[in-house]
């Protein structure tokens, strides 16, 4: 039981990043580069850089990691426990349920207004 637990915090903290990366990936792709510390401006605009990335990226990663979390338990458990391999699957799984929810983030925030 300890090991299962144990097991899901690394998926979780996986998922964890992997949200913070996409979020890091999309603050720069929207805003530009990281900005330097030279001038006071610059440097509230790097905080407030930081801040987003790691307020809505944590968001974005929890989210992230209950959704694939829920899939592992209820099928990929049941259905590939016994594949050669599983971590594969479980991995290919991850990246699509990031696929998935980065789609339907841009479409609540972009095309439905939502966020």
């Amino acid at each position: 039981m300890l090991k299962r637990i144990f097991e899901y915090v690394l998926w979780a903290i996986a998922a964890f990043l992997l949200g913070m990366g996409y979020i890091f990936l999309l603050f720069t792709f929207i805003l530009g580069e990281i900005p330097e510390e030279t001038s006071l401006i610059s440097f509230v605009t790097l905080k407030l850089f930081i801040f987003g990335v790691i307020y809505v990226g944590s968001t974005f990663g929890v989210i992230l990691a209950a959704l694939f979390i829920l899939l592992d338990v209820f099928y990929l458990k049941r259905k590939w426990q016994q594949s050669k391999h599983f971590f594969l699957k479980r991995v290919i799984s991850l990246l699509l349920l990031l696929i998935v929810v980065a789609v339907l983030h841009y479409l609540l925030e972009k095309t439905f207004d939502v966020i």
